[in-house]
């Protein structure tokens, strides 16, 4: 090697070419290549220390050390012990002499490496590791190094990486919780020493907005008044070298509290200490005077008080996220629950509302502190400058102490509020009237969310605590009532324009999220939810509080009528001024959300409370068919108004919206319609007949298709929930029979269409509830609907002749067209009347029966047409799902026969190689016609067995085994798995009786080539990529297992089981299905367990022999380290030990030198 300061030169000349701008990939490819070359040399390290502590050039700093790093995690088994002691010698002294002056990122790699030498060699080797961090700590100069250090070992050593071994992680956990008494003591004793040092003494603080005045609320929160006294005290004013350190201490408590059990090491001083701090992100003052100070450095203070308040609340969150609470350890949650309770109130601690947003607002400091800290960076390039150090964090810290806060109460109620409500020193309805000013006056519309989320974990809390206690109802209830009112009305409001309409008018009503919804319409549900749960709670409140609401707006609508004039054109509404078109629109908006809202209760009006709450339905109800008949009637969806843009898609919507509100009580009709049978109501019948006149003119194609399909939506619960009597009599009903069945008339958008034609079958086709057999009228409704299928299906049964005399054939677009209206209607009228009674299903059929033949005619035809064999193959499958029994056994196995014979392995592979995904689904779905054969109970369709098993093993997967793509393979193992559960004697012969006499050894096989072929394809699928695949096919052979022991069976247990097994362990070995760790683990003891003996004394040693990259003593230890545990937890612990310990070996042996003795 050349000489040190050579090296160090032209390192440096390299480092610099490498991120110049100008230098080429290919030329920092070559350095890259001599940078790698140069690590790999014994005793680079050597250079590495000489360039540590000669160069200030960063970059090959981080170069150095990543050396360094390199040779601690992957080559230190072979480095020699004497070149160990001087590398743990020479670092931790060069981190002490340079640590002032070193960048923070280097210094913090520095600080990283040693702990990775401690975390190979502490205590045996390096004994003084730990002790060093403690007295680096302890010093006053070099404290905020040790609290480096110290969050570096605990988030390095408590949860390691995978490159040691399970006994040394183990070692480490329990060397650390050792010492976590002393850590904690040490980091209380320096918050303490800090907070005391800058705390003002003064015997009488002067009054402030602030503290002081704790009023009735804090005293009833904090039962001891030394307690409010304490936390009243003013914040102390931090110099910026005490606001780093404390800021590193919190860090590390943060870190350590998300691995160490909670015990008596956590104490009420250091609970105290903490909550002190996060009243510094709740306490504007500071801030304020920070900024206004003048000082470029001032500001960034500022920042840093708020983010100490954000570290402070991420310990307590880290606390309160533990579910498993000791006994001892719940007065100091409650305490800590008293205490941050006090810092809810400080936050909404006013009396006027405006004032409390504000200081949310303030605390948000979303834009002007951003813009001010960036100013700030112009004199303080990083956090590191001002004040010493830091982690690099910027931006809008205090923001986040919302967001903080906001975890720390939903943490509260969905953990811990049923262990503290019981406890009398706390207020709940107390705490509720804060969390009420807190969650209306959040500053965004996230944390709105947020605390609608936490609202509705409450309620869900009360309804289950109601339900377990119904003797306590009415106490309960009457303790919240006055919360849960305030709530209801406050959340009503805010959906609302006419009280909300600044917030309201700045969501998002056009772009879709991950949901398929707006900002609008998640803002709206999540507030509808927590309506609906209050509902639940309240009925009574909360349809007074909503009706007369809901009443005043469709008093507006209703008024519309009036300013409806005729123009050249049509109808206009005559309402033109500026402001009144922008209150009518914020009046519709309104009347759209309350309708939803109406709808969303309508479940509670059912059930058991059908009677006792039948006249606030009926008023609902009858509302709501008032208003869906006046839209249709004056059709406001067709006119003209001053602002086209906004007022005509807001009167399209509040009539879909009644529309959908009204179908939402189709079950409190369907009830009502069981009450007014017996009672033969003149009422129920106009309702219906009513609706229906709604309804009817808006099944049209001059109509829009929102207002449509709500109309079509309606029309099928009537026909299908509903199911009234005199429904086909009704003049509106018949009407649009005609239209539908008439072939001049204009077909209506194909989901319309088909919506419509379900209601009109179902009408014919479902029983009428309350009526016996003979009363059903099946032999008049079984015509009406063999016309109406014949007319829905004329135009695709004519295609049967077009396909016999091709001289006829119409143009093959055209015919594709028929095809795909007629069957989506078809299909959708056969899995629609699927779960009903038989006799429904028997007239069904009765009337599809030609178009069933005319499309196994036409299926030979179109076979090379993926697209409409897809529609056909949907078409069947669904026919085989809902009335295979129908259609008779002769035809069922024509239909089964057609297909296998069309399906040739040519056919298969130029659907699966060559028609890309819609090909692969024609296959899908003949497969899911196969799995509904197979499942079939019974001996009528077995003769097919031989050859549904031969299609899939010898046609479907050779040409699908090879293929990465994941299609048909999820539906052809399916297919195998219920062939096997459904058909298990088809298999294995014997009967339960004889498996008892003669033992399971002897059970007696059939089909034994097939049964193997089917088991080699499962355990190739767990040597392919596909996690999903992986884990249905695990499940499939679990699910066997149980139901039929097939881990038991002869030919699995002697020939296969260990393969498995074998399998599986390499899986987790490779770690590339580590998402399925646990429900592998649980396979491989299912296996194992059926042979043990054989597992322990021949499997294990055979496996570990067979390991490659291990030598024979590490083999050894594996085995000795794999205990002869019997139970599933113990036994799956030592699998997850004999992977990792392994992964380790391995991962140590491949850094050793080449020549190197292992001893």
């Amino acid at each position: 090697m050349a000489s040190e300061e050579a090296s160090l030169r032209a390192l440096e000349s390299l480092m610099s070419e490498f991120f110049h701008d100008c230098t080429t990939n290919e030329r920092k490819r070559e350095i890259e290549e001599l940078l790698n070359n140069f690590a790999q040399q014994v005793g680079a390290w050597r250079f590495c220390l000489y360039f540590l502590s000669s160069t200030r050039n960063d970059y090959v700093m981080m170069y150095s050390l990543t050396v360094f790093e390199n040779l601690i995690n992957k080559m230190w088994l072979g480095v020699p012990s004497q070149d160990k002691m001087e590398i743990r010698s020479c670092l931790p002294k060069l981190l002490l002499a340079h640590h002032k002056t070193l960048p923070y990122f280097i210094r913090n790699k520095l600080c990283k490496v040693i702990v990775d030498i401690g975390r190979q060699d502490w205590p045996m080797f390096y004994h003084d590791f730990f002790t060093n961090i403690l007295q680096l700590i302890q010093s006053p100069v070099t404290t905020p190094l040790g609290l480096i250090m110290l969050k570096t070992t605990s988030e390095e050593l408590a949860c390691p990486r995978e490159d040691l071994s399970v006994a040394r992680k183990e070692e480490l956990r329990k060397l650390l919780l050792d010492q976590v008494q002393t850590v904690l003591g040490l980091l209380t004793g320096i918050l303490e020493t800090v907070w005391d040092k800058h705390s003002v003494t003064a015997a009488t603080p002067p009054p402030s907005p602030t503290s002081g005045d704790s009023g009735d609320l804090l005293s009833n929160l904090l039962q001891s008044p030394s307690s409010a006294k304490l936390l009243n005290q003013p914040i102390p004013l931090l110099d910026a070298d005490s606001e780093y350190v404390c800021s590193l201490a919190l860090e590390c408590l943060a870190h350590l509290f998300s691995w160490i059990p909670l015990s008596a090491s956590i104490t009420p001083s250091l609970l105290t200490t903490i909550f002190h701090f996060a009243r510094f992100g709740c306490d504007i003052r500071a801030r304020k005077m920070a900024s206004v100070n003048g000082s470029s450095q001032n500001c960034v203070l500022g920042q840093e008080r708020g983010r100490l308040g954000v570290l402070a609340m991420s310990c307590i969150n880290e606390l309160m996220s533990k579910n498993c609470v000791p006994m001892e350890f719940e007065e100091y949650l409650l305490r800590m629950f008293q205490q941050t309770f006090y810092l809810l109130q400080k936050i909404t601690k006013d009396h006027n509302a405006h004032t409390v947003k504000n200081r949310l607002e303030e605390l948000e400091e979303r834009s002007e502190l951003v813009q001010e800290l960036r100013l700030c960076s112009c004199v303080a390039r990083t956090g590191e400058e001002v004040g010493g150090g830091g982690n690099g964090m910027k931006g809008c810290l205090t923001c986040s102490y919302i967001e903080k806060f906001t975890d720390f109460v939903r943490l509260f109620v969905s953990v811990h509020l049923r262990r503290i409500e019981s406890y009398s020193q706390f207020p709940v309805v107390e705490f509720l009237t804060l969390l009420f000013k807190y969650t209306f006056h959040q500053p965004t519309h996230e944390g709105y969310f947020s605390c609608l989320d936490i609202w509705t974990l409450f309620l869900d809390y009360l309804t289950s605590k109601i339900k377990s206690r119904l003797g306590d109802k009415e106490a309960v209830l009457n303790r919240y009532e006055d919360a849960l009112g305030l709530l209801l009305t406050e959340v009503l409001n805010r959906i609302q324009f006419r009280y909300n309409q600044a917030q309201l008018e700045e969501l998002d009503d056009e772009t879709l999220d991950d949901d398929q919804q707006t900002e609008w319409q998640r803002y709206l549900r999540q507030s509808l939810e927590v309506v609906a749960r209050v509902m639940e709670l309240l009925p009574t409140h909360a349809f007074s509080t909503l009706f007369p609401v809901l009443q005043d707006n469709l008093d507006v609508y209703l008024g519309l009528q009036q300013f409806v004039v005729t123009s050249g054109s049509g109808h206009r509404l005559n309402i033109t001024a500026e402001n009144d078109c922008r209150r009518l629109h914020c009046s519709l908006r309104d009347l759209s959300s309350l309708l939803q809202a109406a709808g969303r209760l309508a479940e509670y009006f059912t059930g058991d409370v059908f009677a006792a709450r039948f006249s606030d339905a009926f008023t609902v109800v009858e509302r709501l068919v008032k208003v869906t008949l006046y839209g249709s009637q004056i059709k406001l969806y067709n006119i003209e108004t001053a602002v086209p843009s906004v007022l005509k898609p807001d009167l399209i919507d509040v009539h879909a919206q009644s529309l959908a509100a009204l179908q939402a009580y189709s079950h409190w009709l369907a009830q009502y319609c069981s009450d007014a049978h017996r009672q033969n109501t003149q009422q129920f019948v106009t309702l219906i007949s009513t609706t229906m006149d709604a309804v009817t003119p808006l099944i049209s194609t001059k109509v829009q298709d929102k207002l449509l399909l709500s109309a079509c939506h309606l029309l099928v619960s009537l026909a299908t929930t509903v199911r009234p009597v005199f429904l086909i009599s009704i003049p509106a009903v018949q009407k649009l029979f005609n239209r539908i069945t008439d072939a001049s008339a204009q077909r209506l958008v194909d989901k319309a269409q088909v919506l419509v034609c379900r209601a009109l079958s179902n009408i014919l086709l479902l029983p009428w509830p309350n009526l016996p057999e003979n009363e059903q009228q099946w032999p008049v409704r079984s015509i009406n609907h063999a016309s109406l299928i014949s007319a829905l299906s004329r135009d695709y049964r004519n295609l049967k002749a077009n396909a016999v005399a091709p001289q006829r054939k119409m143009p093959l677009d055209d015919t594709k067209v028929i095809i795909h209206q007629t069957l989506s209607v078809l299909e959708d009228i056969v899995e629609n009347v699927s779960g009903e009674s038989t006799k429904s299903r028997q007239i069904c059929y009765h009337s599809l029966q030609e178009s069933v033949q005319v499309s196994l005619a036409l299926f030979p035809a179109f076979i090379h047409q993926s697209d409409v064999t897809d529609e056909m193959l949907s078409f069947f499958l669904t026919l085989f799902r809902g009335l295979r029994v129908q259609m008779g056994v002769p035809f069922t196995e024509q239909i089964i026969q057609t297909f296998l014979n069309m399906f040739t392995r040519e056919q298969l592979a130029e659907s699966i190689l060559h028609e890309g995904s819609t090909g692969c689904r024609v296959v899908e779905k003949f497969l899911k016609i196969l799995q509904v054969v197979v499942q079939e109970p019974g001996q009528v369709f077995k003769p097919f067995l031989p050859s549904i098993v031969s299609l899939c093993m010898e046609q479907v997967y050779p040409i699908i085994a090879e293929r990465p793509s994941p299609d048909v393979k999820a539906e052809l193992f399916e297919l195998l798995f219920r062939t096997l559960h459904h058909n298990w004697r088809y298999f294995f012969k014997s009967t339960v009786l004889a498996s008892v006499q003669r033992g399971l050894a002897e059970e007696p096989m059939e089909n034994e080539p097939q049964f193997t072929a089917i088991m080699q394809a499962f355990g190739q699928s767990f040597l392919q990529p596909d996690i999903h695949l992986f884990k249905q096919n695990l499940f499939y052979l679990e699910t066997l297992n149980t139901k039929q022991k097939l881990y038991h069976k002869k030919p699995f247990r002697t020939a296969m089981l260990f393969q498995f097994v074998n399998v599986l362990l390499q899986v987790l070995v490779h770690r590339s299905h580590d998402l399925l760790q646990e429900e592998i683990g649980i396979a491989v003891y299912n296996m194992a367990s059926v042979d043990f003996d054989g597992f322990f004394a021949a499997f294990l040693p055979e496996f570990l022999s067979s390991c490659d990259g291990v030598d024979a003593n590490q083999k050894n230890v594996l085995g000795r380290n794999f205990k002869m545990d019997r139970d599933l937890p113990s036994f799956t612990q030592n699998v997850h030990r004999l992977v990792n310990d392994l992964r380790y070996y391995r991962l140590c042996n491949d850094s050793l030198p080449p020549g190197t003795v292992k001893l």
